[in-house]
């Protein structure tokens, strides 16, 4: 993951940094809110963590200014401030997520990846990276673990798709939409073949399965290994 951490407390700081070099995140540091704001406009980052109480301006206007601004980063806050309207008005102003000093790191860590996942890849990103799995959208080339992996144009929209939408339920409705352009089931199965084909050639040469299936509802394309 790419965080900004906008935090001006130095032991706070330095605790998260610490506890997000363990995951192997990157982390840009900002003490203020105006070269935060500069940053998170200029840069692409999966979340932002946001102090409520910064010097010179308050956390929540910034965010407000970044929403205005159309930045649609996540948003986690931190703050000391517990009460109910308080977290109310932080998430009105544009937040996605609102965590209470003090806090566990592995809490904070949990609410990060959630907001992660659920942030859209743009449109115009040319490589799509899941685990050991790569996707060039240039040269349409795919890697798994560095291997090529030779596709067919319905198999490589199948996976593109899937990859667009990390560790989220992909239906058989949603790829006939997407793929073949289909606004109906046409009740055969095309869906099913296709996957089929991708996942001999994606997942058996390897040790773990990347795309799953979820019985009865679709299929989930996860770089983790577990399950």
């Amino acid at each position: 993951m790419h965080i900004l951490l906008v935090e001006d407390d130095p032991d706070t700081a330095e605790f998260i940094c610490a506890g997000l070099a363990q995951h192997n995140a990157q982390v840009q540091h900002c003490d203020n809110a105006e070269r935060a704001m500069l940053s998170a406009s200029a840069h692409a980052f999966d979340v932002i963590i946001f102090d409520r109480l910064l010097p010179n301006m308050d956390g929540l206007d910034a965010v407000r200014i970044l929403r205005a601004s159309n930045v649609t980063t996540p948003i986690i806050m931190l703050t000391a401030l517990s009460d109910t309207a308080d977290r109310v008005t932080g998430l009105e102003a544009g937040a996605d997520d609102y965590l209470v000093k003090p806090f566990a790191f592995a809490e904070l860590y949990a609410r990060l990846k959630a907001l992660a996942r659920r942030q859209p890849l743009r449109a115009d990103t040319l490589e799509l990276v899941i685990g050991e799995l790569r996707l060039n959208r240039t040269s349409r080339k795919v890697l798994r673990a560095g291997r090529e992996i030779e596709l067919m144009p319905k198999e490589y929209q199948i996976l593109e798709y899937m990859m667009q939408h990390p560790e989220q339920l992909i239906t058989k409705t949603m790829l006939l939409e997407q793929v073949w352009g289909f606004s109906f089931d046409p009740k055969t199965s095309l869906v099913q073949t296709h996957v089929s084909r991708l996942r001999n050639k994606l997942d058996k040469p390897f040790t773990f399965d990347m795309i799953k299936t979820i019985r009865g509802s679709g299929y989930l394309l996860t770089g983790s290994t577990d399950g």
